[in-house]
């Protein structure tokens, strides 16, 4: 089985064996999204012959122009090997994922939640993933967090413009530009569009007083909209993903106390709270589970 994550201008293909094992994989970056799709299915599903194996697909945003683009440019390659002609929520499919092969392993019921380039949420309920009367279930970046209203909440939504990537950058450098000094300054020679994230982190492990602040009023959103999907789905496991993960050194804990603070003792207590297993293949090995029938 084959699965593909279709991002802003990147995708991610995997090629998988019945028990969940990467047996091939492959990352294209390109702005023509399509092109960058064909490529890295190309490029994973030689490892399993490629011709008739089934291929599921999951995006970041599926509604775009540019996936719905790259997806009628796959169907016209490979007709009649998508389970699904459209593509399942990128959040969706690594939730299903986590639950298959990953940090929630076995569990029924599990809610995925994570923040990178964009924030992504899934969930599974008694094995399936929840998707929604119109396929928008778990839009996590559009939960309301903040009573106040902003031009970028409209945009893309409370919680991404909080939380992702932008919208880390986006806090530090208005702290910069108040005054407030960071090493991140330092680190770009001033060039203050040339910061991202990782800057960001680096500075908070080096013991940054801006960073830092920054990354606690991160975890501090990031906790908020965890607790909010907890109490709405009741999940056994709740699997944080993205940087949550990825610098669990610096954000696990901070969301963990988060949302022990906004949650009920006794439901914080029946939850399982775990990091990510799967890293940045986790949508992907989530649409290749979806597209094989056999497994379901």
């Amino acid at each position: 089985m084959v699965g593909l994550e279709l991002e802003d201008d990147r995708a991610t293909a995997v090629a998988l064996d019945d028990t969940g094992r990467i047996v091939g994989r492959a990352q294209v970056g390109s702005k023509d999204l399509a092109s960058a799709a064909s490529s890295a299915l190309d490029g994973a599903a030689s490892a399993v012959g490629g011709a008739h194996v089934p291929i599921g697909v999951a995006a970041v945003n599926p509604e775009s122009p540019q996936v719905q683009a790259a997806l009628r440019a796959l169907a016209r390659r490979v007709a009649g090997r998508f389970v699904d002609e459209g593509a399942v929520q990128s959040g969706a499919a690594a939730a299903v994922a986590e639950a298959w092969i990953g940090a929630a392993r076995g569990a029924r019921d599990v809610v995925l939640f994570a923040v990178g380039e964009h924030t992504t949420a899934g969930v599974v309920r008694d094995g399936a993933p929840v998707t929604g009367a119109h396929r928008r279930a778990a839009s996590v970046g559009w939960l309301a967090l903040n009573p106040v209203e902003r031009e970028d909440y409209r945009k893309t939504g409370c919680l991404e413009a909080e939380v992702a990537a932008a919208g880390i950058v986006r806090r530090i450098v208005w702290r910069i530009k108040a005054g407030d000094h960071s090493r991140v300054h330092d680190r770009v020679d001033g060039d203050l569009g040339a910061i991202t994230v990782a800057h960001v982190l680096e500075a908070a492990r080096q013991g940054d007083g801006v960073a830092i602040s920054v990354i606690r009023d991160t975890a501090k959103y990031a906790g908020m909209a965890a607790a909010n999907l907890v109490v709405v789905v009741d999940p056994a496991v709740l699997v944080l993903g993205g940087i949550i993960a990825s610098a669990a050194d610096l954000v696990l804990e901070l969301v963990r106390t988060e949302i022990a603070r906004r949650l009920p003792p006794a439901m914080m207590q029946a939850l399982t709270i775990v990091p990510a297993a799967l890293g940045g293949d986790g949508a992907a090995v989530g649409a290749a589970r979806l597209a094989a029938p056999a497994l379901q």
